[in-house]
């Protein structure tokens, strides 16, 4: 676990504790077996050649099959022989992070990936699966079982598990997945500051200018909790560092100062 250098009180809404993920969790991997052995997804087939795919620096092995596979533009160009290997039917992504990719898979199977998206009808709202109340404050709550950050190995840190499952999405073309993890990431909180910028800065450089839903959420949290942002020692430096996501913040507080004064003088007729 990275060691943290911010202050107590630099975090959104609730404290959340955050720990290590791995791929290896047999709850989580029985829960993904489990949703493998449920219908095919629509448009598919479970009889169509099986495809193996090594992912990582560690080159975990996953399989699936190639009709599944084929919903995604990427490796439907992959299963035509671009990035295949001829005779083993077998796709190799170095740089992809496992946990991430077995998000993917999931999704490509059942049209979502744990926690599942489920909806509250008692409150007539939408919550990730398993969510619950945890009786002590310090450690968050209404979020699901699965913890809100991952490790991604090419960065060196914790980040925002969703972020990185749009990013993954938007390199597969894969666009009801954007919107499923824009959603899923919506419904998070107690994120800590730190967490935020890094995983804001990942999605800048992992989507193309041309796509600024993930982006535009980024912007809109952080003039939305603007207070804490303001009084953190980690947004300074960030801020210093520069980047393309410190000018679009800009702008954003911009538009929004801007909103501000025109609701103001559609009531009076004093200008500023």
């Amino acid at each position: 676990m990275f060691k943290r250098s911010f202050r107590s009180n630099d975090r959104v809404e609730k404290t959340v504790k955050l720990k290590k993920q791995t791929y290896r969790d047999p709850a989580k991997l029985s829960k993904l077996q489990k949703s493998f052995d449920q219908s095919p997804p629509v448009g598919a087939t479970l009889t169509s050649q099986i495809v193996t795919i090594t992912v990582g620096r560690e080159g975990r092995l996953f399989a699936a099959h190639e009709d599944v596979l084929s919903l995604s533009p990427f490796f439907a160009t992959a299963c035509r022989g671009q990035f295949l290997e001829a005779q083993s039917k077998r796709i190799d992504l170095p740089d992809e992070e496992p946990e991430i990719f077995s998000c993917v898979l999931e999704y490509l199977y059942k049209g979502d990936y744990y926690p599942r998206l489920v909806q509250n009808k008692r409150k007539s709202s939408w919550e990730l699966e398993d969510a619950v109340k945890s009786p002590n404050p310090e450690n968050g709550g209404g979020r699901g079982s699965s913890e809100a950050t991952t490790y991604i190995s090419s960065v060196g840190e914790y980040l925002l598990r969703d972020t990185v499952i749009y990013c993954a999405a938007e390199k597969y073309g894969l666009e009801e997945l954007k919107r499923l993890a824009l959603r899923k990431q919506g419904l998070q909180s107690g994120i800590e500051v730190a967490t935020i910028l890094r995983s804001a800065r990942y999605a800048y450089d992992n989507t193309p200018d041309t796509d600024s839903r993930l982006r535009a959420h980024y912007l809109a949290l952080i003039i939305r909790c603007r207070k804490t942002f303001k009084r953190s020692g980690t947004m300074q430096a960030e801020m210093e560092s520069g980047g393309k996501l410190f000018f679009d913040l800009f702008v954003a507080l911009c538009n929004h100062v801007d909103d501000i004064v025109e609701i103001g003088n559609s009531k009076s007729p004093k200008t500023i």
